[in-house]
């Protein structure tokens, strides 16, 4: 008789224990651990460009969706890069405090990419669209990662 059992639970044989085999979903965290690293590395330019060329936008500061400063925006993006990025390498190694992070930090992302709606539309979009992907590759599947060999 076979029996079922959960992903990513471990259970014994004959004294032995034994990690369950990784299904195909770990693919999609490691996709999402490399794009947190990506999407930091992306949100730190982003930063830096708000940093030392605030022209390069669409709209002046005050026509944002949250009217704020381009320099305080380009620190708060290049915040949340260099969190991404830690972030991204800890959801590769298969670390749970990673993927937390990467959730939260997918999540406030998505959150100040709205912001910038008004200054950077088609890169906020795809920022927020990235942002959902890993959260649900994080949320879904995150553990299976840390059971491969």
């Amino acid at each position: 008789m076979t029996e079922m059992r959960q992903p990513g639970t471990e259970y014994s044989t004959a004294g032995y224990t034994r990690r369950p085999e990784p299904t195909g979903w770990v693919g999609w965290v490691l996709f999402a651990g490399i794009m947190l690293f990506m999407v930091g590395a992306f949100q730190i330019i982003a930063g830096l460009v708000a940093l030392f060329n605030d022209k390069y936008y669409l709209v002046s500061s005050s026509k944002l969706v949250l009217e704020m400063d381009y320099t305080a925006w380009g620190w708060v993006h290049i915040g949340l890069g260099a969190v991404a990025v830690l972030a991204g390498m800890g959801c590769i190694a298969g670390k749970t405090w990673a993927r937390i992070v990467g959730i939260a930090f997918a999540f406030v992302s998505a959150l100040s990419n709205i912001g910038f709606l008004g200054a950077y539309p088609v890169w906020s979009v795809i920022m927020i669209t990235v942002d959902v992907l890993v959260i649900y590759a994080l949320a879904v599947h995150g553990r299976e990662v840390k059971y491969m060999d």
